[in-house]
């Protein structure tokens, strides 16, 4: 069995977070005596107020009851599955409507399973069980495929969608947006001095560092290609940019990885760095600006942040 399918098998549920989403809190009581030993719930009574928490802090499965006023569970479901962001959250239906049309009502919505009130405990818990693994495990293939295959921060492929993703949060809730390009100085110098092995291995603590410097769950590293990566850093900005970007050259200088070749003796990076303040035009691209602004650092000396 080959490393990928045995991280596979070995898919832990320990974490998981489930919203329940139903305007009885009786109903609420009972699915929480049932799971709430075993996963992290989180609760909504309305259709409205599970899409705010999905779009603030995704769920792992939603539990969704079908009769709820003003927003129903299946125009929730069709919402969330209309919604890129938040499209893969499995959403089981849970509810007393028993017709067939009804059910299938349920499937048309999106819904991945269906169960009727009042439910039986331990079928709960095992359909719960099978729909978090196959989703954790849907998880962890896609994030394999994300990432870069040298370095194990997240590719390119990775850093297009989150890109999106995040500037599509960031207009929605008008917040600024934030973007770093770091380019490892006089690379190609120290490839050809030290060989390409020993180069692949500092490249690797470069991305190791970058990525200890980012504090926040939401801050992302992708190897945009070569020597260079690409730093998304929600909710930040310009100052707070500046910051992670001094931040991740002093890391970086303080590994003191030995370039005779620089002028500066030591491995060094330059960063670009770009910014959509809030309000502004969520339309900016911002991997364009970073990449001006990281040319006009290498054309000035190197070793800094413009």
């Amino acid at each position: 069995m080959n490393q990928a399918a045995t991280t596979l098998t070995k898919v832990s549920l320990e974490n998981a977070r489930i919203l329940v989403v139903d305007d009885q809190p009786i109903n609420i009581q009972v699915i929480n005596q049932v799971l709430g030993d075993c996963y992290h719930l989180r609760f909504a009574k309305s259709g409205q107020a599970a899409l705010d928490i999905c779009l603030s802090d995704p769920p792992d499965l939603i539990l969704m009851d079908v009769v709820m006023p003003e927003l129903d569970g299946l125009t929730t479901c069709k919402i969330i599955k209309n919604t890129p962001e938040i499209s893969d959250i499995p959403v089981v239906f849970i509810t007393s409507l028993q017709k067939s049309e009804e059910e299938n009502a349920c499937w048309q919505a999106g819904g991945i399973d269906y169960m009727v009130k009042p439910v039986n405990p331990l079928p709960l818990r095992n359909r719960v069980n099978a729909h978090l693994t196959l989703k954790f495990q849907a998880d962890l293939l896609k994030k394999l495929a994300y990432l870069d295959g040298l370095t194990s921060v997240y590719n390119r492929r990775y850093l297009n969608d989150y890109l999106t993703q995040q500037t599509a949060q960031a207009k929605r809730s008008n917040q600024p947006l934030s973007l770093l390009m770091v380019d490892i100085d006089y690379f190609k110098q120290f490839n050809d001095e030290y060989g390409h092995l020993f180069a692949d291995d500092q490249l690797k603590q470069t991305a190791l560092s970058i990525k200890r410097t980012l504090q926040r769950p939401t801050d992302i590293v992708a190897r945009f290609g070569g020597e260079e990566f690409v730093c998304v850093l929600p909710n930040t900005g310009k100052l707070g940019a500046r910051h992670v970007a001094e931040s991740i050259m002093q890391n970086i200088a303080a590994l003191k990885i030995t370039h005779k070749l620089s002028p500066h003796q030591y491995l060094t990076v330059s960063i670009g760095t770009a910014t959509i303040e809030a309000k502004q035009d969520y339309g900016t691209d911002l991997i364009a600006i970073a990449d001006k602004h990281l040319y006009k650092a290498k054309q000035t000396g190197r070793n800094k942040a413009i």
